[in-house]
């Protein structure tokens, strides 16, 4: 699910054995624009923690018929897996990898597991600095079904926003799930940044977009 986009690259290798390798090296953002995005980060990860705590117990695991074979708790467990990968990847010999993650795991049936989960990430995301955030990354990526990875270089900053950008995705699919059950949340729920944006400029209200 949700799409990783980083540019496309010159130096592409072939080598018998290996996936192949397209490095993308990034500027390395300001300061203040890596603040920016931890903070947005933190933020939509609080989003996550009103929905949690918006819906009820049946609500929360309940597989809907709008999004087949989806929940509410799978969708925040993907959201928080991907946040999860970002920050565990970052370090010395660290790879961030979005594609190994966990599924059927309590945390997409008790929401108090959930809201733990997301403390955590929120505390982990607090304490980085604008120089933690401006670091570079290697991200490991499958591109086809047949196992094709490639490794990409970026920043943790560009990763923590891949993350935000594809959780608001997300909750769109979380907000629909949950009016099938009853439970009626905010309409900028799920509505990316760029289209909030937008909708304020003309005047707001009630128009649809991504």
């Amino acid at each position: 699910m949700g799409s990783h986009s980083h540019g496309s690259g010159n130096g592409v290798s072939h080598a018998a054995g290996r996936p192949r390798s397209v490095v993308v090296v990034e500027a390395a953002p300001a300061a203040s624009d890596a603040t920016a995005v931890a903070g947005a980060a933190a933020a939509l990860l609080g989003q996550c923690a009103a929905i949690i705590e918006s819906v009820d117990d049946s609500a929360y695991a309940s597989i809907s018929s709008t999004i087949r074979g989806g929940t509410i708790g799978k969708h925040v467990r993907h959201v928080l897996d991907h946040f999860r990968a970002a920050i565990d990847g970052d370090g010395p010999g660290g790879c961030i990898d979005y594609d190994r993650r966990e599924r059927d795991v309590p945390m997409e049936t008790d929401r108090s597991l959930a809201l733990s989960a997301i403390e955590d990430l929120s505390a982990r995301i607090g304490d980085m600095d604008g120089t933690r955030l401006a670091a570079t990354v290697r991200v490991k990526v499958m591109v086809a079904a047949d196992g094709c990875t490639v490794e990409l270089r970026s920043t943790l900053a560009r990763e923590l926003a891949f993350a935000t950008h594809h959780a608001v995705h997300h909750n769109a699919m979380v907000r629909a799930i949950a009016a099938e059950f009853g439970h009626e949340l905010p309409e900028d729920l799920g509505k990316a940044p760029s289209t909030l944006n937008h909708e304020r400029r003309l005047g707001g209200g009630n128009r649809t977009g991504g």
